[in-house]
């Protein structure tokens, strides 16, 4: 399978100021496959070494921080050969060996000529904890679920990801590329990115194997969850994730604990959704006051909205069958269109460093899904799970905010156009957002 995320890490190999890398990402989102490949393509050889499967191989950090005799230990441990800028060396599995991520510090001071790249999943909550920790010492990276792009090309559709790039100028989509893309979405609206699901549809076209691949997916996340340190945690987690899928299916999408357990206070809960956030297996995306900057500034932290990490999995814990692929729109409109802002969540925050936020006033209502920024100007967007529609939000937020308001975007399953000042995104091209964006901006003014 083709990753972006390689060509970040050719970046990163070639960089003069390289640091140990940290690889951050959740459980089977292809972390380790992604670290191997890379090895594999721009190296002599690879050493890799895992910190699950062989445990004794910890007490080489232990003992020492001369980063030369850890590396012998290792060497002669497990007779694989690591050559200065030549060998790759992955350390996997790092997120319960806070000596091995510490000993970064010294392997970038001291040894620079190896090139390391370290992995593990809930390495998001292993950080958030103070131990000592080599500030300024590594590179961190992000891998997140496939994108639509990167789905297009699992399933040997090049030529739609090679047009999807091609675009140009804000016009309409042919019928020969939009209908196809159109059903190719849909496609992954079941599976999602996670590379197995994907791999089971795409190389073997089996809806069971794809739907059991979610399943132990899902099952292997909620297994994660009894790592949280406070076992009393545990059910709350498990409460919330379980949640999620009918958080979203209420009209205002609006995070309410009351959904997670009748009764439940914030209080109560607050601990475990951190938990799923600092997991990176839910985005939590803070309502706006206003269009300004530094966004954080203007966070509502009472009110918010959560998403999942994966469409695919949202799909499948909602227990939508995966037979609503094949009946007209039905996909994008179920569940109030939540899958739909799922996927746009999903591919923005692969493009814009800022998480977006959301914007909503009360009386009368009125909802504008996400925020996002770019550059130094915010951007109001709303998501649409259908065609032909009017934007009644996006007009209000227009009349509030005129000095801020550059552009506005729309993704819907209408076709590409700049509409004065609203910018209509098929769904099937959000992965291009930040370009088009770009491109309605030079032109338009």
């Amino acid at each position: 399978m083709e990753r972006s995320i390689l060509n970040d890490l050719l970046r990163w190999k070639q960089s003069k100021h390289r640091k140990p890398l940290i690889l951050k990402g959740v459980r089977q989102v292809g972390k380790t496959w992604v670290l191997k490949e890379f090895g594999r393509r721009y190296y002599d050889n690879t050493a890799y070494f895992n910190f699950d499967e062989n445990e004794e191989y910890k007490q080489f950090f232990e003992t020492t921080k001369d980063v030369e005799r850890i590396l012998q230990n290792l060497m002669l441990a497990s007779g694989q050969k690591i050559l200065p800028e030549k060998t790759l060396i992955i350390f996997d599995e790092v997120q319960d060996c806070p000596k091995v991520i510490n000993s970064m510090k010294y392997f970038c001071e001291n040894a620079p000529q190896y090139h390391i790249a370290c992995a593990g999943s809930l390495l998001g909550i292993a950080l958030a904890k103070p131990a000592s920790f080599p500030v300024g010492k590594v590179s961190f990276m992000q891998i997140d679920p496939m994108t639509f792009t990167e789905f297009l090309l699992a399933n040997g559709d090049d030529n739609l990801a090679a047009y999807l790039d091609s675009v140009d100028a804000i016009e309409p989509i042919p019928d020969a590329f939009f209908n196809p893309l159109y059903e190719r979405l849909k496609m992954y609206y079941v599976t999602g990115g996670m590379p197995e699901p994907v791999a089971m549809w795409t190389q073997e076209r089996d809806v069971e194997a794809m739907q059991e691949a979610l399943s132990n997916i899902i099952g292997a996340y909620e297994r994660d969850f009894g790592k949280h340190p406070d076992v009393k945690e545990f059910p709350k987690i498990s409460l919330v994730w379980k949640s999620i899928p009918s958080q979203l299916a209420r009209e205002n999408k609006k995070f309410i604990y009351r959904v997670v357990k009748e009764g439940a206070r914030a209080r109560e809960y607050e601990d475990a959704l951190q938990w799923l956030v600092d997991a990176r297996l839910v985005h939590k995306v803070y309502r706006s006051a206003a269009p300004r900057l530094p966004m954080s500034a203007y966070d509502d932290l009472s009110a918010f909205k959560i998403y999942m990490a994966d469409v695919g999995i949202l799909r499948r814990l909602a227990q939508l069958a995966p037979t609503a692929f094949g009946e007209g729109n039905r996909l994008f409109t179920e569940f109030k269109g939540a899958l739909t802002e799922n996927y746009v969540l999903q591919t923005l925050i692969t493009q814009f460093e800022v998480m977006p936020r959301y914007w909503s006033q009360v009386n009368p209502p009125y909802e504008v899904d996400f925020l996002i920024q770019r550059e130094n100007d915010i951007f109001p967007v709303e998501v649409k799970s259908e065609a032909n529609t009017a934007s009644r939000s996006l007009r209000k937020f227009k009349e509030l905010f005129p000095e801020e308001v550059k552009l506005r975007i729309r993704f819907s399953l209408d076709n590409l156009k700049l509409d004065g000042d609203v910018l209509n995104i098929p769904l099937f091209m959000a992965d291009q957002t930040d370009r088009l964006i770009g491109m309605a901006l030079t032109g338009w003014h």
